[in-house]
C-alpha cells in the first residue's frame, strides 16, 4: 500500500525535474538567442517550431479537437500570452536570470485578480494574503526608489501581468476545449503575432543559432506537458514547492555561465511571493476540502 500512496508524489516529482529543465534549457536558449536575433524573431521562431510539433500530436489523438467555436476568445488570450512571452524573453536578455524568474512569481497574484474580475471568483482573505504579499515581495527585488529600476524588469512585470490575464482566460476556455487545442491555437495565433514586426527588422539567423531556437520551440512546449501531468498526478502543495526550486537554479545556472552575481533581495523577495502563494493554495485545498462534507460551507474563507 505504501508503495502505491508514494508512487503519484515520485511520479510527480520526476515530470517536475523535466519541467525544471525545461524552463533553465529555454532561458539558456533565449539568452544565447538574444545576442543575435530581437525578441519579436525569438518569438516567431519559436511558434513556427511549436505549431507542426501540436498539429501532429491532435492528429493523432483526435483531428476534432483542431475545431473551436470560441476563436475569439482564443485571440485576447494569445494577445495577452503573447505580451507575458515577449516581457519574459525580453527581461531574459538584459537583466539576470534569477530575476526573471522570481519577478515571474508574480504571476499567480495577477490571476487571482483576474480570475474575480472575468470569472466571478472570490476574492478571499488568503487571496488577500497572496496579493499583499506579492505586492511586497515584488517591491522588494525592484527596490524602486533605492536601486534604478532596469526598463526590462519593468517589462517582465508586465509580461507577468499579461500570463495572469492569459491564465483567467485559460481557466474559461477550458470548460470547452482541451489542453491540445489551446496550445494548437497559441502557437497558430502568435505566429504571425511574432512575424510581422520581426520581419521590420529580420536577422537570418546564423547556423549557430539554429540548435538555440529547436531548444527554445521544444522546451516552451514540454515544460508545460510536464507541468500538466505533475499537477495531474499530485496536490498543488506539493508541485508548488518543487517548482519554486526553478529560482536557485536558474541563480547557478546564471552565476556558472554568464557570472552573474546573486541578488539576496531577488532571493527574499521571491520567498514573500512564495509565501502568499503557498498560503492561498493551502487555504483552497482546504476550503474545497470542507465543502465535501456536511456544514462544509461555513468553512468557506
Amino acid at each position: 500500500m505504501s508503495k502505491k500512496v508514494r508512487h503519484p508524489v515520485m511520479a510527480a516529482t520526476l515530470w517536475m525535474m523535466g519541467a525544471l529543465l525545461s524552463f533553465m534549457a529555454m532561458a539558456v536558449g533565449a539568452r544565447e538567442l538574444s545576442s543575435e536575433l530581437t525578441t519579436f524573431q525569438i518569438l516567431f521562431f519559436r511558434s513556427l517550431i511549436g505549431l507542426p510539433v501540436v498539429a501532429l500530436f491532435i492528429a493523432r489523438t483526435g483531428a476534432r479537437q483542431f475545431g473551436t467555436r470560441r476563436f475569439w476568445l482564443h485571440g485576447l488570450r494569445n494577445g495577452a500570452h503573447f505580451t507575458g512571452q515577449f516581457g519574459w524573453f525580453y527581461g531574459i536578455a538584459f537583466i539576470p536570470l534569477a530575476e526573471v524568474f522570481a519577478i515571474e512569481f508574480t504571476v499567480p497574484v495577477w490571476t487571482a485578480i483576474f480570475a474575480a474580475l472575468l470569472l466571478g471568483e472570490r476574492i478571499t482573505q488568503s487571496r488577500v494574503a497572496a496579493i499583499c504579499l506579492g505586492t511586497i515581495g515584488t517591491l522588494l527585488i525592484l527596490r524602486p526608489g533605492i536601486a534604478a529600476v532596469h526598463p526590462a524588469a519593468l517589462a517582465v512585470l508586465i509580461g507577468a501581468v499579461g500570463f495572469g490575464f492569459s491564465y483567467a482566460l485559460t481557466k474559461k476556455l477550458a470548460a470547452t476545449e482541451t489542453a491540445l487545442t489551446v496550445l494548437f491555437y497559441m502557437t497558430l495565433i502568435q505566429l504571425p503575432l511574432g512575424f510581422v514586426p520581426a520581419a521590420l527588422q529580420w536577422v537570418t539567423p546564423s547556423p549557430s543559432m539554429w540548435p538555440w531556437l529547436l531548444v527554445v520551440g521544444l522546451t516552451a512546449l514540454t515544460a508545460h506537458y510536464c507541468l500538466v501531468h505533475a499537477f495531474a498526478l499530485a496536490d498543488a502543495t506539493v508541485v508548488v514547492p518543487m517548482d519554486f526550486m526553478r529560482l536557485p537554479l536558474i541563480a547557478l545556472v546564471g552565476f556558472l555561465f554568464y557570472s552573474e552575481q546573486i541578488s539576496w533581495f531577488v532571493f527574499a523577495g521571491a520567498v514573500v511571493i512564495f509565501a502568499g502563494n503557498l498560503i492561498n493554495i493551502r487555504a483552497e485545498r482546504r476550503r474545497k476540502r470542507d465543502t465535501l462534507v456536511p456544514g462544509g460551507a461555513t468553512a468557506d474563507l
